[in-house]
């Protein structure tokens, strides 16, 4: 039995409009009924998180950062990781070849040089924003990650040129179709959950998990069961071709396989469309 779940927000726990469904919020309070310790494994800032868990009143340990940050209930800082500062300045401050917007995440915040349109629509459970900033006055030091986001042709032509300037300096992956990230060497959502699983006394076997793009590949393929929403990328079912498919976040499938679960475990799980 899985004693503990971890759970990608967008894409995944959230409704396309990035908020959570009823349904969803029950299944959770149910699971946290039951005992199991809940997860919120996301790309997604802290300060946006802690907003997003208050409204919830559901006490689930954060991975903020794509992995860069763990925090436990009471808001604490159990592990953090930030980019080298010679490979910030160097993402910084060189002139890539594309239109892409650049995104820099510390502690204090999001930050970025231009206005998004759109992008706080994402935000708009938490009221989470940006900070417009000259990127290129800002520190190097304590950089947890950046991220570009832009179509997702442009962003596969970027991530070439990005992995030849970086080398295995960085960690470059895809947190969402038009998001590309650069993050920490060796800093994922599965190396942030094995040190939350280390610090409880449990294992990844006991977990459970649940995903939709590349940032969650690590996290899916290391815990004892991994599921892929049946909305994520295709680069992340070809990647784990093992793992079970389960239905679209429109339709609240993370919740009806938890129901699943929790009421009828000795069945077959049958996916919802």
């Amino acid at each position: 039995m899985a004693r503990l779940a971890a759970f990608d927000m967008d894409g995944t726990l959230l409704l396309p409009t990035h908020r959570l469904g009823n349904e969803t919020l029950a299944s959770l309070h149910a699971l946290h009924e039951r005992g199991v310790t809940l997860a919120f494994a996301t790309g997604r800032h802290l300060m946006d998180m802690q907003r997003v868990r208050d409204q919830i009143t559901l006490p689930a340990w954060l991975i903020t950062g794509n992995g860069t940050r763990i925090h436990d209930l009471e808001g604490n800082q159990l592990y953090g990781c930030d980019l080298t500062s010679s490979v910030a300045e160097e993402v910084i401050h060189t002139h890539w070849q594309t239109p892409a917007s650049i995104h820099i995440f510390n502690d204090e915040g999001w930050f970025t040089d231009k206005p998004l349109l759109g992008a706080l629509e994402a935000h708009a459970m938490s009221g989470f924003h940006y900070q417009l900033r000259d990127l290129r006055q800002m520190s190097a030091h304590e950089v947890t990650k950046i991220c570009f986001i832009a179509p997702h042709e442009m962003l596969q032509a970027l991530r070439s040129e990005l992995q030849a300037a970086l080398g295995e300096r960085a960690n470059i992956c895809f947190s969402a179709w038009d998001c590309l990230e650069v993050l920490p060497v060796d800093c994922h959502k599965g190396a942030a959950l094995g040190r939350l699983c280390q610090h409880l006394s449990l294992s990844l076997a006991d977990c459970m998990a649940f995903g939709d793009a590349m940032n969650d590949r690590e996290m899916l393929e290391r815990v004892g069961r991994g599921f892929i929403m049946g909305n994520a990328m295709n680069q992340l079912k070809t990647s784990l071709p093992h793992l079970p498919i389960i239905g679209h976040c429109e339709a609240q499938a993370v919740s009806h396989y938890l129901n699943h679960w929790m009421t009828t475990p000795h069945l077959d799980y049958s996916p919802e469309c």
